[in-house]
């Protein structure tokens, strides 16, 4: 049994006198460099001799026939040396990720405004925007679907409805004591990445080229310019060594900018550079899906749900980028973290002419669990309830239950639900009865502003559903003088995975974590990667690391043996040193004295997580190897005269099984609460009825500020937390899960809202709960209409 080999990763256990163990705190790799200003993101590479700028022109029309498109001006303007359109691209002009239905640039036909036209290759990028004005282009209108409502009038999408269902629903819901419906409309998300899209292309001899690209996902990169130029993979090599933040927005939109750079390298023979501006990278790039959920569901005198229909229909926009597998996923999470014993399930997924969807942190989970809040909040309201008191009925039972109320409407039985502990502990720590009966006595007092407290929990599954990507490889060197070199297939976007990762290959040598060199990611060294997303890094990278480590460690310890005479098993590595019997040498000295008996020192490593499977079309399986849980409690209040609120206190459990490094994790809950609460509260996309994003740049889009965050936040990690999978030292991932945290201060602030009446009407809110919405929701209830 794996459980009972020393070895195993998840046997681990902090080494304290060794610097940079895993499950110790350990500051972020680059954290000194990103205050400092000396981290070196793509747009900071030096610029190589002879580089050009490249400029994307982009569409003026939501969709159109393009009747015409003269770019002879541009060609000749001052400093220009190439433009390039669909025809010149030498092999397919798609920059999809799936589907092979997103252009490189438009041929004859643009399906939203900001698609791609074509690119300006000129010495400046001044030089290169003065020139895309003096394109001339005619188009013919054709009707445009901007909305959900319309494309779901209009039946406009990209594949028939999907259906994922257990029980009988309807019968269930027909038969219930109390019946509830509802529509819920919810918001997309801008990424906000701090550092925008960036691709810096380098044409090599023959056909090669080198690409440097600000992106989660190198080997979609290197097979996309592969694609796009016509030539293999082995041609091209994708290297990034950090991004200034991706939140999956450089999962795919990566594409275009680095398959538009190596396009002009190779047809110039000069390196080339995209790097767009915020109001243009916001307009070109994709969102989060936003949603349109519609609800039935019927319930008992607790609140005990027995059965539910949703239809969630998303706005996927003009392609389908990876939109199947985040409505899917949206789907998954419609449970969260409650027994649903009859459900069913529709998404239809909407084809409109805005910039297509595409990932965004949680990748469609957050927008099914919310939409499973607000009904559990409804209910709550409509028998007068705590809405905890509601919540804790229809939880999932935990593992060791005699019970059958353990499955999932896509047929998974949860095997590790722990959600009931975590919120009998957040409960007493937060003291949240006492202060939720205080606050309904203050707001019987105070007639203009009122607070709001909401618990709300997260139930997240990890995984790519999307079976095949859940795979990662590393590649480990030890030098004959005892230093490391550590590459493997991850990304680095703050998140803190090469520490993480670091630490692993710290723990199995037994040294100290500044030994380990933490080297840029590169589809030269580790081959086919997975996207680093799906809250999956660590887990992946991780093991694979481990596994590489465990191939030179057992080479060093068959060499030991055989020279000191002795058995495998009397051959133990300790912090800086290998005890070989009875004696003791140094980990330099061990590894050298290899290099010199000719032992490799150099291993990959391949993981691929067990257990997973999924049935599409019988919508069944087990896509998820386990699930993250967590709680917040979060107080507010808002100002009823003018909507205005503000988050108060913050109190956050949240468990990462074993952690590999408390303090990033501590970050990645802060950061991922805050991100999910502006998502919810502040950040709204708006597109005009020309399809015309309005909100493109900062001065239109808020996204939360330092002064937004709670000026009292309590967060901790569950000290319980153990993953019963066998994952990288038995932790959990961190990097989606705490965002569905923030959903308790959309909560908190329908709380408020709805005091203004004595808590005698549901205010309904969607979401963002701008101030503009919750002010018309206050008078809206004042007025005696819901």
């Amino acid at each position: 049994m794996l459980e009972n080999a020393a070895h195993h990763p998840s046997v681990g256990r902090p080494t304290e006198d060794l610097n940079g163990a895993v499950h110790s705190s350990r500051r972020h790799d680059s954290g000194h460099k990103h205050v400092s200003g000396e981290a070196v993101y793509v747009d900071d590479i030096p610029m190589p001799a002879n580089c050009l700028n490249i400029y994307i022109a982009m569409s003026e029309r939501a969709h159109a026939r393009i009747t015409g498109m003269d770019v002879s001006a541009v060609r000749t303007a001052p400093g220009v040396a190439a433009v390039l359109t669909a025809g010149d691209v030498p092999g397919e002009n798609d920059v999809s990720p799936v589907n092979g239905d997103d252009p490189l640039f438009a041929d004859g036909l643009v399906q939203c405004a900001g698609q791609s036209l074509f690119a300006v290759a000129a010495e400046t990028i001044e030089l290169a925007r003065a020139a895309a004005r003096l394109a001339v282009v005619t188009y013919e209108d054709l009707p445009a679907y901007i909305t959900i409502d319309q494309a779901m009038e209009a039946n406009s999408l990209l594949e028939a409805p999907y259906t994922m269902a257990r029980g009988d629903a309807a019968t269930a819901i027909d038969g219930a004591p109390h019946v509830l419906d509802g529509r819920f409309y919810l918001g997309g998300q801008e990424h906000f990445y701090l550092e925008g899209q960036a691709a810096l292309a380098v044409p090599g001899e023959d056909e090669d080229v080198l690409v440097y690209s600000s992106t989660q996902h190198p080997s979609e990169i290197q097979h996309t310019v592969g694609k796009v130029l016509g030539i293999p993979n082995n041609a091209v090599a994708v290297e990034i060594r950090r991004m200034g933040g991706g939140f999956g927005g450089k999962e795919t939109s990566g594409n275009l900018p680095a398959a538009a750079a190596a396009l002009v390298a190779k047809l110039t023979g000069r390196p080339a550079k995209v790097c767009y501006d915020r109001d243009d990278d916001m307009i070109i790039t994709g969102k989060r899906h936003d949603f349109r959920i519609d609800y039935r569901v019927g319930f008992d005198d607790d609140g005990g749900i027995l059965g539910i229909e949703y239809d969630q229909a998303a706005r996927c926009g003009m392609s389908y980028d990876l939109s199947m597998a985040i409505c899917d996923r949206a789907m998954f999470h419609a449970d969260n973290t409650y027994y649903l014993p009859h459900a069913r399930i529709t998404s239809y997924r909407c084809k409109t002419h805005t910039v297509s969807s595409c990932a965004f942190r949680g990748f469609g989970g957050p927008q099914g669990m919310i939409a499973m809040e607000r009904v559990i909040d409804e209910i709550a309201h409509t028998l007068g309830r705590d809405p905890l008191a509601v919540r804790e009925v229809n939880y999932y039972d935990p593992p060791d239950a005699d019970s059958d109320r353990n499955v999932t409407p896509y047929h998974m039985t949860v095997e590790d639900c722990v959600i009931r502990e975590i919120t009998d502990e957040l409960k007493v720590s937060s003291d949240y009865e006492a202060r939720r009966a205080e606050i309904h006595q203050w707001n019987e007092q105070s007639p203009v502003i009122k607070r709001g407290i909401a618990l709300s929990p997260v139930k997240f599954g990890i995984s790519f559903t999307t079976s095949f990507l859940n795979q990662a490889g590393a590649l480990v060197h030890i030098y004959h003088d005892g230093s490391i070199h550590l590459n493997h297939g991850g990304t680095e976007m703050g998140q803190g995975l090469f520490v993480k990762v670091a630490q692993v290959a710290a723990e199995a040598f037994q040294v100290d974590i500044d030994r380990i060199k933490i080297t840029a990611t590169n589809t030269a060294k580790v081959p086919n990667t997975s996207a680093t997303a799906a809250s999956s890094g660590s887990d992946l990278n991780g093991m694979a690391t481990h596994n590489a480590c465990e191939t030179i460690k057992k080479r060093l310890v068959d060499f030991a043996a055989s020279q000191w005479q002795t058995t495998p098993d009397n051959v133990t590595f300790l912090p800086g040193r290998v005890r070989i019997g009875s004696e003791e040498v140094t980990f330099e000295q061990l590894v050298h004295d290899a290099y010199m008996a000719r032992i490799s020192l150099s291993a990959t490593g391949f993981y691929a997580t067990p257990k997973i499977h999924w049935d599409r079309q019988s919508a069944s399986g087990r896509p998820f190897y386990y699930f993250a849980y967590g709680a917040a409690v979060t107080e507010v209040a808002i100002d009823t005269l003018t909507g205005e609120n503000r988050i108060l206190r913050v109190d956050i459990l949240h468990d990462v099984g074993q952690s590999l490094n408390p303090v990033i994790d501590l970050g990645q809950i802060e950061g991922g609460y805050v991100q999910g609460a502006g998502w919810l509260t502040t950040e709204e996309l708006w597109w005009g009825e020309d399809g015309h994003l309005k909100t493109h740049a900062p001065s239109t889009y808020k996204i939360p500020a330092c002064s937004d965050r709670a000026p009292d936040m309590r967060i901790s990690l569950w000290d319980k937390g153990r993953n019963r999978e066998e994952t990288i030292y038995r932790s959990k991932a961190v990097g989606e899960p705490p965002l569905m945290l923030g959903i308790s201060a959309f909560l908190a602030l329908s709380d408020a809202v709805s005091s203004t009446t004595g808590y005698t009407q549901y205010p309904g809110l969607h979401a963002p709960a701008t101030p503009e919405c919750i002010l018309m929701a206050v008078e809206r209830l004042k007025g005696g209409t819901v």
